[in-house]
């Protein structure tokens, strides 16, 4: 991973094979570089209209032999989100021009404090530069060694790049395990991961196979996974460094392919459903980076791993299941099995008497017919984490929007033959799920739907890719520091 690092000085004076300069529209030259901008600002060629670069060749007016300008757009509007963006791009222009060293003279939003610009860039730097390409055997890319900020704070901006490093690592580590394929990364293979992220930080780890999963009563799991030849398993990880604080627990379904059962998918793009597990891929890069970070408090994470697949053994339309809270659950079809693993995993998280619990998943299509690609949906039983769960993403680019659960979608989801069915029908899917979720908590909760979020057909912006986005791990790091933060003022 390339290396990011600091420095101050007159721009003129920065050596490095690309120095990259933004400008907001319209805005005027810096004094030091005003020579070598003269003529191209002059001409037109380069306003500082957003996403817009001019690539020029100044020898003899600065130490840099090539100055990158990037557009900012209006100063008004420029905010952390856009920095990332302009920070990947120019990254990858260096990339692309195989250098070793690029500088980028680091522009603060409005607002903005230095740590908190230099910890956007740094990310979006890093996941800009990001690719999964090990399976292609003739690929070959350039690696940018050094990415250097120029701020004239060095030591804010250093500590901003410190965490933003190790927020970007645990989000290329949840893109590394989704972008996977299913049969490299099974139920086994993330447990395994689980087990080298315990070991790196400390942290307790218990793994439950097929065996200790039936013994724990996960009904739920035990059944979606019941025709899988890899068998699923059950991850638990603990980072307890908050004394007697009452723990968060993060829960994250990893349908590490999801067929649909019985209920099968069409087969067009089916192989997009390697990315079912991205919630729980996502969690388990948030506690690669709470172990980087040390975050001094309880958390807990529960990661339910299956596969769900046809079979002579596979669970049906019409089964009814008796889930870990003792709840009876009616099968209306095996392609809603997310809801199933997760609700065993809430079960389980109350023997932790939690602070909060917040789940993620890919978990319904409504969802991202609801919301598109731009936010997951956000649903809970308290407002007060729902507000620092949203905060959290707006901070870090991660958006979530807030959904309703009224009672009218628990009505929706009574059964007939059990207490409960696992749908509720075509309206409100979204909905419907998380007022099925619900009916397994009894503490603060919150859900996040990525169904929308966690992959893309296309790169959606600079630093995020075509294929597993990371999310939300980044957006999970920032409420856990967040929350780091209150639990600090009130001790």
């Amino acid at each position: 991973m390339v290396r990011i690092g600091v420095a101050s000085g007159a721009l003129t004076n920065i050596t490095s094979g690309l120095l990259a300069v933004g400008l907001h529209h319209r805005e005027e030259i810096p004094q030091d570089l005003g020579g070598a901008l003269t003529d191209v600002l002059s001409d037109g060629d380069f306003s500082g209209k957003e996403g817009e670069t001019a690539l020029l060749y100044v020898p003899g007016a600065l130490a840099s032999p090539r100055l990158l300008l990037v557009g900012l757009g209006e100063c008004s509007s420029f905010n952390l989100d856009k920095l990332r963006c302009v920070s990947a791009t120019v990254a990858k222009r260096a990339s692309t021009l195989k250098l070793d060293q690029a500088a980028f003279a680091l522009p603060a939003p409005n607002g903005s404090e230095t740590r908190e610009a230099a910890k956007a860039a740094a990310e979006g730097a890093l996941l800009g530069l990001y690719r999964f390409d090990h399976y292609k055997t003739d690929e070959e890319n350039h690696e940018l060694e050094t990415f250097t900020l120029i701020s004239d704070d060095e030591d804010a901006a250093a500590a901003g790049i410190e965490i933003g490093t190790k927020l970007a690592a645990g989000t290329i580590l949840a893109r590394d395990l989704a972008n996977e394929p299913s049969n490299t990364a099974t139920p086994e293979y993330l447990a395994v991961k689980a087990c080298v992220i315990a070991d790196r930080y400390g942290m307790h780890v218990v793994v439950l196979d097929r065996t200790g999963i039936e013994a724990e009563s996960l009904t739920g799991l035990a059944t979606v996974g019941r025709s899988a030849k890899n068998e699923p398993r059950f991850i638990v990880l603990e980072h307890r460094k908050g004394g007697e604080e009452a723990p968060i627990v993060l829960v994250g379904k990893a349908v590490t392919f999801d067929s649909g059962g019985i209920s099968i998918k069409p087969s067009v793009n089916m192989g997009e459903m390697k990315y079912d597990m991205s919630g729980g891929a996502a969690v388990l890069g948030a506690m690669e980076a709470v172990g980087s970070l040390d975050l001094p408090m309880n958390i807990i994470a529960l990661v339910p791993a299956t596969e769900n697949l046809p079979g002579g053994d596979a669970f049906k339309p019409g089964d009814v299941l008796k889930l870990h809270s003792g709840k009876t659950v009616e099968i209306v079809t095996t392609d809603a099995e997310g809801r199933l693993i997760l609700a065993d995993a809430l079960s389980y998280a109350k023997r932790y008497d939690p602070a909060a619990v917040v789940d993620c998943a890919t978990l319904t299509g409504a969802c991202h017919i609801a919301l598109g690609d731009h936010a997951s949906g956000l649903m809970g039983n308290d407002e007060e984490l729902a507000t620092k769960v949203r905060n959290a993403g707006e901070v870090c680019g991660e958006r979530a929007w807030p959904l309703p659960l009224f009672a009218e979608h628990t009505e929706q989801i009574k059964g007939d033959t059990a207490d409960i069915r696992n749908s509720g029908g075509r309206y409100g899917g979204a909905l419907t799920a998380g007022a099925f979720l619900k009916e397994f908590v009894d503490y603060p909760w919150a859900h996040l739907d990525i169904a929308g979020t966690a992959y893309y057909g296309k790169p959606k912006n600079a630093y995020t890719p075509r294929g597993a986005s990371g999310a939300p791990t980044r957006l999970l790091i920032e409420f856990l520091r967040g929350q780091a933060k209150d639990q600090s003022k009130e001790a």
